[in-house]
């Protein structure tokens, strides 16, 4: 779809939906961007039998008929393999489906727009935000400016000088009060979703429904732990 096509189909709703944490979110939003409804919750391993039943019930709350969508928004990530693809495929197929653009937002992005946006400081917090997430069972991925750094085993995040350290999923793995700025964070990353997007697809740059991938960190293969580099891994398009 070109990009002047894109931008004169922003007419109705635009569906947003994430699914690279371990709390799933999806939400409706208008083509200024503003949310108009939300639902989460926990996915644990049941994106694939939840997300399309979560999206309906969304859909049908706000007699919202699926022709009606003017776009499709979607987390890319970083987050869990099997969450990510169940998330990106129902986009894809979505977006495809009804000849709609498609918008991917890096998950990390949204929970750090969120954060800038007084969802997710809370108490003490000062300067810019930087996000601490896991990446499997023991080691972490610290992402400062856009730049993401892994963290292997216990090492501690060296974050600078006034920036505010904001954690997801890392209860007990984290300090308390960047866990409580995540959760806080999380709770307006629907909002930041909806207004990432339409953003995009008014300005008329919605993404290649073929190069639109996921982000996910590949461990233990694909990470250089001693150098603390992440390499994403990519589809073959």
């Amino acid at each position: 779809m070109s990009p002047a096509r894109a931008a004169e189909t922003v007419r109705g709703p635009i569906l947003a939906f994430d699914t690279a944490t371990t709390m799933a979110v999806v939400a409706l939003g208008d083509a200024e961007g503003r949310l108009l409804a939300e639902a989460s919750w926990t996915a644990g391993y049941r994106h694939g039998e939840e997300l399309l039943a979560r999206l309906d019930a969304l859909l049908s709350g706000a007699r919202v008929e699926l022709g009606a969508l003017a776009g499709i928004v979607v987390g890319t990530g970083p987050g869990a393999f099997t969450g990510l693809r169940v998330g990106l495929a129902t986009a894809k197929g979505l977006a495809h489906g009804l000849q709609i653009p498609i918008v991917g937002v890096a998950t990390s992005t949204a929970l750090l727009r969120s954060a800038a946006n007084g969802s997710g400081p809370g108490p003490g917090a000062t300067g810019r935000f930087v996000l601490l997430l896991p990446a499997g069972p023991s080691d972490r991925i610290l992402i400062a400016g856009g730049v993401p750094r892994l963290l292997v085993g216990g090492m501690d995040p060296d974050v600078e000088v006034g920036a505010t350290l904001v954690a997801v999923d890392l209860t007990d793995r984290a300090p308390a009060d960047a866990v409580e700025r995540g959760e806080r964070a999380r709770a307006g990353i629907a909002a930041a979703l909806v207004k990432i997007g339409a953003e995009r697809i008014a300005a008329g740059t919605p993404d290649d429904l073929a190069a639109l991938v996921p982000e996910y960190v590949s461990l233990p293969r694909g990470v250089h732990s001693e150098a603390g580099r992440v390499e994403w891994s990519r589809d073959p398009r």
